[in-house]
């Protein structure tokens, strides 16, 4: 509260109109019907996070917010979408696997108590950071990138090949045999089983 009476006019507006932003993008994605405008509330989302960056003047984080989220992410979840095909009509009131309604509700509650848990506490451990000191010479980005790759290099690189199997399993779901190849299958297995009949 006392941040908030800190700040100036513009800083109180700039955050309030953010948060609208990202709040209206958040809710956009949960209830809208087309998957396409689901991505699309997304990115509005992500450029709302991203001026809450940049009023925090945390420049760098802006920018990656934009570039890498709401560019190649989003660009990777559209692709998946359009390959999987938003084209198809799915029964939502029917449950393949029972029950999974009330699990999700069961643990939803159950992480939202922990926030609320959390949040209650202290969050200053006064511990040493494990990634050093943000403070010294040289600037963010470089602490930043001194810390990815040698710190976090081997978690940087699984979450990156976790990315390249999640695209390649959803190319491999979402593929259609070909209609020339299962026109000439079907003609061949029909006259095996023929032969098959007559012998």
């Amino acid at each position: 509260m006392t941040l908030l009476l800190a700040a100036t006019k513009v800083d109180a507006i700039v955050f309030f109109l953010a948060a609208a932003i990202v709040l209206a993008g958040a809710l956009g994605v949960i209830l809208a019907r087309n998957p396409v405008h689901s991505a699309l509330m997304l990115v509005m989302t992500l450029f709302g996070v991203a001026v809450l960056f940049v009023a925090q003047e945390a420049h760098f984080l802006a920018a990656v917010q934009v570039i890498v989220y709401a560019g190649a992410i989003v660009v990777l979840f559209l692709f998946v979408i359009m390959l999987v095909g938003v084209d198809k009509i799915e029964d939502v009131q029917e449950e393949p696997l029972r029950g999974q309604r009330i699990a999700a509700i069961v643990l939803g509650v159950a992480v939202l108590g922990q926030i609320l848990w959390l949040g209650g506490g202290a969050w200053t451990s006064g511990s040493p950071a494990v990634a050093g000191s943000s403070l010294g010479p040289g600037s963010n980005v470089e602490k930043l990138a001194r810390s990815i790759f040698t710190r976090y290099l081997l978690p940087f690189e699984a979450t990156s090949v976790l990315l390249v199997v999640a695209v390649v399993g959803a190319v491999v779901l979402a593929r259609r045999p070909d209609k020339g190849v299962a026109e000439v299958e079907q003609p061949a297995a029909a006259e095996a089983a023929e032969e098959e009949v007559s012998s």
